[in-house]
């Protein structure tokens, strides 16, 4: 791709690599003048933007993924390969790119099992059509995989294209892939030899009933004694057990007989109600039973 300034006064290298800050490998440093910067910034924003649209119309995409503006807001790097050689206008022109960046990602085995990695992935990948099949990818692909110290079966690619899957099945035997839920493609041998183990998820926990309370609460909730009668008949302790409420302490009896009715009041502190009941003073039933009872049997002497 030809552009109408200088792409040798650009880039020094025949491969040029660009990162964030759209600052060319081998131009960094002091150097000219700011004006003279800006312009060569900005020639590089036009020749990042202009190739990220070929890209995209190469892959029948509707918007581009690669631009000067998203460069400058993601780690990506980009290598770009010119040809200092054309003798058309003697300014040189941009063969293609590659643009490579690391990424978390889950992924899944052989075996189904998710791993988190965060692999280095090929974002996008474009050789200007009338220099294809000249072995410029090729070169710039293996020029990545040098500078970046990684194996071809190591990487991630992001939704590649057709071209792209042959191109790596017949530069480097890539064509086991294994199958994903998401819009990368990796191969056999991504997860053997890898620099850092993939970080597996721990399995899901199955449902289980909610238990708020520790072992020992609930021990200590079990053996706790249940007042007696009439203290168990409050309000508060026949509420079942909810958020913010205290769970019941013991299944509350609904009724209880004259025997253990008996038996709970002598349980209770000293009372005076208590003590009118158990003494038989007047005023209470079983006084009066008794009065009755006497007056029946004076009755009946007589």
């Amino acid at each position: 791709m030809e552009f109408l300034f200088d792409v040798n006064a650009l880039f020094g290298e025949r491969i040029t690599t660009v990162d964030q800050h759209l600052q060319p490998s081998g131009r960094r440093g002091p150097g000219s003048a700011t004006t003279h910067r800006v312009d060569l910034q900005q020639q590089l924003m036009t020749i990042i933007d202009e190739m990220g649209k070929a890209s995209a119309k190469a892959q029948n995409l509707s918007t581009p993924i690669t631009s000067a503006s998203r460069m400058q807001t993601n780690r990506h790097v980009l290598y770009i390969l010119k040809d200092s050689e054309v003798k058309t206008t003697g300014k040189g022109v941009v063969i293609g790119f590659l643009k490579v960046g690391y990424k978390k990602l889950f992924v899944l085995d052989r075996r189904g099992a998710h791993n988190e990695v965060e692999p280095l992935c090929v974002l996008d990948f474009y050789i200007h059509e009338s220099l294809q099949r000249h072995g410029y990818g090729k070169e710039l692909f293996h020029y990545m995989l040098q500078r970046e110290r990684v194996e071809p079966h190591q990487l991630a690619i992001d939704r590649p294209s057709e071209k792209l899957l042959c191109f790596l099945r017949k530069h480097y035997n890539l064509c086991d892939t294994i199958p994903q839920v998401n819009n990368f493609v990796i191969f056999q041998g991504f997860f053997s030899h890898r620099h850092a183990a993939a970080r597996k998820l721990p399995p899901k926990r199955p449902e289980e009933e909610i238990k708020p309370y520790s072992l020992s609460d609930r021990e200590f909730l079990k053996e706790e004694v249940e007042p007696p009668w009439p203290f168990n008949q409050s309000h508060s302790l026949t509420r079942s057990s909810s958020v913010g409420n205290s769970p019941v302490r013991g299944c509350l009896k609904p009724y209880l007989n004259e025997q253990e009715l008996m038996k709970n009041l002598r349980l209770c502190p000293p009372h005076s109600t208590a003590h009118l009941l158990m003494n038989g003073e007047p005023g209470d039933p079983a006084s009066q039973r008794r009065r009755t009872s006497s007056l029946n049997r004076s009755e009946n002497s007589h």
